[in-house]
């Protein structure tokens, strides 16, 4: 009965709860990154809170192990080591072992610990006998070292053991606890049936609870629901445990969930207006010049690049009417006052600044403009008094697209009356003999 029923349970909680992580070539090389993540000559692996189920593939990928780490996982039952034949030491503390089991084939066993599991069978004891090179045993917090006469029987039972629990087998000892050794396996067999009613009473309830749980799980939880599993007590059984360990790995997934859902929501920037003309956007915050007004064949863009980053965390992309700058994922992109040859485009980096200039040649070249002379000539003067007047550039500097130190572009009223002023200056008298006649009115 008691095996049928740890069978129904054991069904009913995968149901509910589903399937553990599992022993998988992946965790071993991650596991094995001391020994180059070479799995087949690797001598120690440590897999503890890895919340596996199951021992399992280290029979076969790892045949050379001397030290095998695995507490604090949910492993129930000892199996799949027999062909670990250089094994050392075996530590299975806290999981949920209910008997001794499967060790026969460890020939070079010296180690055991299964502290704090729920072993109460101490039959399984007798199998340790086959593993002649075992000295040390450690049982403590499992229920079989409450029972009567617990530390002889054990003593009595291997005599090949140096130590049990951490504390030295003496001599006399050993022969004290084989002088009661009869009387000792009729209390240990009392106190396992007894243990045994005890966990059969524990599972039964327990499969009621679980199924209780499940048809809650189908409803939405809530923080009160989570507040009331972990104010509830706790029995310290296998079921219990792996039902801590089920909320733990449920919530750290929900956390994880939430993450990539903040991560979903970020912001994307939008690169194009409905219409298809491009925005502006600046993501890095980064200084820059855009210069169209030094240059009459090419428009320069001047970044001001962080000086030790690598050039392969930019990327620059020119297109006719916008440039387009990644740096390191942050996008920089300006919209272009003409368009320019894509091709022909050229990027480089600073030596010393390390700022990014990109030279973009226009597709209509500006035409210069120069300072020609012009002639006005007065109905009453002669043709050789002439005013000649140096025409004022039409070109006017506007405020170019950039960030970082504003430059002093702006003008006060004052220097527009002295721009005014030196307009009137520009007045060339080219003919020497010219005099000034007041009845000639000015030039507007």
């Amino acid at each position: 009965m008691l095996f049928y029923s740890t069978i129904r349970y054991y069904i009913i909680f995968v149901r509910i709860f589903g399937k553990m992580p599992r022993i998988t070539m992946d965790l071993l090389r991650k596991r094995s990154e001391h020994n180059e993540g070479e799995i087949s000559t690797l001598e120690e692996i440590s897999l503890h809170q890895e919340n596996i189920e199951r021992i399992e593939l280290l029979n076969q990928a790892c045949r050379n192990l001397k030290i095998l780490l695995l507490q604090y996982n949910l492993i129930s039952k000892i199996e799949n080591l027999h062909k670990l034949k250089q094994l050392e030491y075996l530590n299975l503390a806290l999981n949920n072992i209910e008997i001794i089991e499967n060790l026969e084939g460890l020939e070079s066993l010296k180690k055991l610990d299964l502290t704090i599991n729920f072993i109460g069978n101490l039959k399984g004891v007798k199998t340790l006998r086959h593993n002649q090179h075992l000295e040390q045993l450690i049982l403590s917090g499992n229920p079989c070292c409450d029972y009567d006469g617990y530390r002889d029987y054990v003593v009595a039972t291997l005599p090949q053991l140096k130590e049990l629990d951490m504390v030295q087998i003496e001599r006399s000892e050993r022969i004290k606890a084989l002088q009661r050794y009869a009387e000792l396996q009729d209390n240990i067999l009392r106190d396992y049936w007894k243990y045994a009613d005890f966990r059969e009473t524990q599972k039964s309830s327990r499969v009621k609870i679980t199924e209780i749980e499940n048809q809650q799980n189908k409803k939405e939880e809530n923080e009160d629901d989570d507040a009331k599993f972990w104010s509830a007590p706790s029995h310290h059984t296998p079921e219990d445990r792996i039902a801590i360990a089920n909320k733990i790995m449920k919530r750290e997934k929900q956390q994880d969930n939430k993450h990539f859902e903040q991560q979903k929501k970020k912001y994307v920037p939008k690169f194009f207006n409905p219409e298809g003309k491009p925005y502006n956007i600046n993501q890095p915050k980064i200084s820059f010049l855009l210069n169209d007004e030094d240059d009459r064949e090419h428009i320069t863009l001047d970044v001001a690049i962080y000086k030790h980053l690598d050039t392969s965390y930019v990327d620059v992309d020119v297109q006719p009417n916008y440039i387009r700058v990644m740096i390191k994922g942050k996008i920089l992109q300006l919209v272009l006052p003409c368009e320019v040859v894509t091709d022909s485009s050229i990027a480089q980096r600073n030596v010393i600044t390390g700022n990014l200039l990109v030279i973009m040649p226009r597709i209509q070249k500006l035409t210069k403009l120069g300072s020609p002379l012009i002639s006005i000539s007065s109905k009453n003067t002669n043709k050789k008094n002439k005013l000649s007047i140096r025409a004022a550039s039409e070109v006017t500097k506007r405020e170019l697209l950039e960030i970082g130190p504003p430059k002093n572009n702006f003008k006060d009223l004052l220097e527009i009356v002295k721009e005014k002023n030196k307009l009137q200056e520009n007045l060339i008298i080219k003919d020497n003999d010219f005099k000034d006649d007041p009845n000639v009115p000015l030039l507007e």
